[in-house]
């Protein structure tokens, strides 16, 4: 059972809701008679080496409340990855401040944390409880259905995607975006939803679960555009190519990694820019715009899934009821039960640590670049309530008199334009 000091942190990519794990924690933790202290670490582990630690059982309720409601992370966060010294500094630390248990939200690379941690602990023979508390907008964590902070980050990409639509369609051309997701495509996947309209974009997407293919890519781009007058193109930026080596990665003349070996890919534009100018050079096609989302999915304020929210503080409420009744290291997962609802186990940290999950093979469509059903079955609960709608205008059209060989898109109806009025429009 919890006894002495609590320790809470954050890792990794910061989310629009993981901070309502952080105050599940402490909110549930101060419960517990035997819980003294519940502190929270600055920066991860990198803030328990530095003893630069807060002491949250002196917050406010409502204070914490109104942090729960504000994306990012509260306590800030790292990418720290501990060795055997850095794990031994952090056992001092913790043995010095008489902390017993340490909650750690944050995906993949924070799990593996807390495994070296137990590894390193067992080796000192030091009796820590660790609990890992998930978190992740490229839902790529195992065992569980959806990652909190995924439905916040897929929402906004729904809804951007619906206003690059509308941008496109009121001037033609390609629009290519690049998606965050290294190895999975699930939030790539999700610009689906701001389609509503038989033509709307995006027409493409393309996912790390699919080879790419710059020449498959470009003909799809094409046929697209002659068929419309315009295309959009979702990609992800953890794209590669037959031999798995990512795109991103062949454009850049210098690859930064972080402490876990992953590589930046998301953070310079060049996969967009590249692919913009193939467009250009080989389509001839000149009005092509490309947007990199980069952070933006992460900490969007104004664009949070209230399913997320209630979630991701149920996770970090879970996590201290199961270190409390089970008494054991392990990491909370997601399970999906009927139509929509979620079931919260506690499953051993082997199971989920460094491994990573994708899109399965249910979600994507024959050809590779669309989604199937299935996966809009999947993903429209999570997006949560008050989903904005977009319009058009129907009213009829007049008539030609002049230029009755000249006929435009009307609504979802797919009416031929001569070449020549697109190539005018294209270069506007």
């Amino acid at each position: 059972m919890l006894k002495g000091k609590v320790l809470v942190a954050q890792g990794g990519g910061p989310t629009a809701v993981i901070n309502q794990s952080l105050v599940g924690v402490v909110l549930e933790a101060r419960k517990i008679a035997g819980v003294t202290s519940v502190y929270g670490a600055l920066h991860g582990v990198k803030g328990i080496i530095h003893e630069d630690f807060i002491d949250l059982t002196q917050e406010t309720t409502q204070n914490l409340e109104m942090v729960g409601h504000t994306p990012a992370s509260a306590l800030g966060s790292t990418r720290d990855k501990p060795d055997e010294k850095y794990c031994h500094e952090i056992f001092q630390v913790l043995k010095a401040h008489e902390i017993r248990t340490f909650f750690y939200i944050g995906g993949n690379d924070s799990s593996d944390t807390l495994r070296v941690l137990r590894e390193e602990a067992s080796k000192a023979n030091y009796a820590l409880r660790l609990v890992h508390i998930p978190k992740t907008i490229d839902n790529d964590l195992v065992l569980s259905d959806h990652t909190p902070g995924f439905p916040s980050a897929a929402r906004f990409v729904a809804c951007a995607f619906a206003g690059i639509n509308l941008d496109n369609r009121a001037l033609p051309g390609v629009h290519l975006a690049v998606v965050m997701g290294r190895h999975a495509g699930f939030l790539t996947a999700a610009s689906v939803f701001g389609r509503k309209f038989e033509d709307d974009g995006p027409h493409h997407i393309y996912v790390p679960e699919r080879t790419f293919d710059l020449d498959k890519f470009l003909a799809d781009v094409k046929g697209t555009y002659d068929r419309l007058g315009r295309c959009i193109v979702a990609i992800s930026e953890g794209i590669h190519d037959a031999e798995g080596t990512p795109i991103a990665t062949k454009l850049a003349g210098k690859v930064e990694r972080d402490d876990h070996g992953n590589v930046q890919l998301s953070g310079t534009g060049a996969l967009a820019d590249m692919l913009v100018e193939q467009v250009k050079t080989k389509l001839g096609i000149k009005r092509v715009r490309a947007d990199t989302m980069g952070f933006l999915q992460r900490s969007f304020l104004g664009c949070v899934s209230d399913v997320d929210q209630h979630e991701a503080r149920e996770v970090g409420e879970k996590a201290v009821q199961f270190a409390h009744w089970l008494d054991r290291d392990g990491t909370v997962t997601i399970r999906r039960t009927g139509f929509y609802s979620v079931d919260y186990r506690f499953d051993e940290l082997d199971l989920v640590a460094g491994k990573t999950r994708t899109m399965p093979d249910a979600f994507l469509s024959e050809s590779g670049t669309d989604v199937t059903d299935a996966f809009y079955l999947y993903l429209r609960p999570l997006l949560g309530s008050g989903m904005p709608d977009a319009h058009r205008l129907r009213a009829p059209t007049v008539g030609k008199i002049l230029h009755k060989d000249r006929t435009l898109l009307r609504n979802t109806q797919q009416i031929e334009v001569s070449p020549e009025f697109l190539k005018s429009v294209s270069q506007r």
